[in-house]
């Protein structure tokens, strides 16, 4: 293969949204693990696909349709969450089938044939292109710069968001700015997995990191460094056998978690077994 990524530029853009995407992934998926925003995380990008409808339908690119409509959602989440006494779960219920509602739509009003939506679903690293890559990489600036400085207030966030308002921080802005953050990342992971499978690869790498550090910058590195080797092997798997690239790179990383957690279990028995009673 890897002569194949010497030949072929399409697998060299897929390499370098892998790591694009990882990046995203693995800063943002720490603090949705961390913050218990994994179902919210899904609503936002499912509503991704009403703006993706939409840019059909407007003829403009989909993908700033999906930032658009993703922010958008994502503002509307949390002002709802803060402002009123929605349980979470009934926001997530709304605006889930909500943006998927909307796409159809969309999509149905878009005159001639209609497009195929199965990379913006399901993912197909393969078929990102340079304008892809450069648009990723800008989103991707965005999550670092935002996080580098905020992440004292962020700490503060996730460790008692009730403590530090009352402490005088700005818990409200902090809480904003993560949803806009979730939705750029959404955007950023998009075309690599799709938006069907986005919640794979934001929690599984995460949950990995958090099995072996409980450090807040350790834990978004080492995701990120999980990130990069599960796209990696999904997208060798899916190129060796054939496989569609999204769906290769979760069962990969479904199948890590799995032996790590396996592996974690037996480990913390034997130590059980042996230790002096």
């Amino acid at each position: 293969m890897i002569s194949a990524i010497l030949n072929y530029s399409f697998l060299q853009h897929a390499l370098w949204a892998a790591l694009l995407a990882s990046i995203a992934c693995g800063i943002m998926g720490t603090i949705i693990i961390e913050k218990k925003l994994v179902m919210m995380s899904g609503g936002i990008a499912h509503t991704a696909f009403g703006g993706i409808g939409l840019g059909y339908f407007l003829q403009i690119e989909p993908i700033i349709g999906a930032l658009f409509f993703s922010i958008s959602s994502a503002l509307g989440i949390a002002a709802i969450k803060r402002n009123s006494s929605t349980n979470p779960d009934v926001l997530v219920g709304m605006f889930w089938p909500l943006g998927m509602a909307l796409g159809i739509l969309f999509i149905s009003f878009t005159p001639g044939y209609p497009p195929d939506m199965t990379s913006y679903l399901f993912g197909d690293i393969l078929t990102v292109s340079k304008s892809d890559l450069w648009f990723m990489l800008i989103l991707d600036i965005l999550i670092i710069s935002a996080v580098s400085v905020f992440i004292n207030l962020i700490g503060a966030y996730l460790f008692d968001e009730e403590f530090s308002t009352a402490l005088g921080l700005n818990m409200r802005f902090t809480d904003y700015m993560t949803f806009v953050l979730i939705a750029i990342t959404v955007v950023v992971i998009i075309r690599v997995i799709g938006i069907i499978l986005i919640l794979a690869l934001l929690c599984v790498p995460p949950t990995i990191a958090r099995m072996f550090t409980y450090n807040l910058k350790k834990m978004m590195m080492l995701s990120i460094l999980l990130g990069v080797a599960f796209c990696l092997t999904g997208l060798w798997v899916s190129y060796t056998l054939q496989l569609a690239s999204g769906a290769a790179i979760v069962i990969v990383s479904v199948l890590a978690y799995t032996l790590i957690s396996a592996w974690q279990y037996a480990r913390n028995r034997k130590l059980a077994q042996n230790s002096p009673m």
